[in-house]
């Protein structure tokens, strides 16, 4: 008595498919996810009846209601921040910077930052503010 083996069939790639839903899924996600960075403490934006969208890009400098400062997520004295925003603004003049102080914070904290970032040379200065219910 013979017994016949069965013949493999060929298996069909399917993880190539499955590679190419990840690919895409990550892109999407490049595209539409914000590359910001985060503060390294809880900032809630005033409330502002008028504005405008706010432009991607540039620095974020983020101030909390005991004035603590953080540049891009890190947080850093006001020295330091300052020498860290002139070698930025040495690399690209054009560079755009963002103020995101929470709204509790003391109008006197944030004023004297501008200012001093307007002397480095800085021409876009943006202070982050959510939308009011109309």
């Amino acid at each position: 008595m013979k017994l016949r083996r069965t013949q493999a069939r060929p298996q069909h790639e399917t993880v190539v498919a499955l590679i190419d839903v990840v690919f895409f899924l990550l892109v999407f996600f490049m595209v539409i996810g914000r590359m910001d960075a985060t503060s390294p403490f809880d900032v809630t934006p005033p409330v502002a009846s008028t504005g405008s969208d706010m432009p991607g890009g540039g620095t974020t400098i983020s101030i909390n209601p005991a004035g603590r400062l953080a540049l891009d997520g890190i947080e850093m004295a006001t020295p330091q921040l300052l020498t860290d925003l002139t070698d930025a603004f040495k690399r690209d003049a054009t560079l755009v910077v963002r103020i995101n102080a929470h709204r509790d914070t003391e109008l006197g904290a944030v004023l004297p930052l501008v200012s001093k970032i307007e002397q480095i040379g800085f021409s876009d200065i943006i202070l982050v503010v959510t939308t009011g219910a109309p």
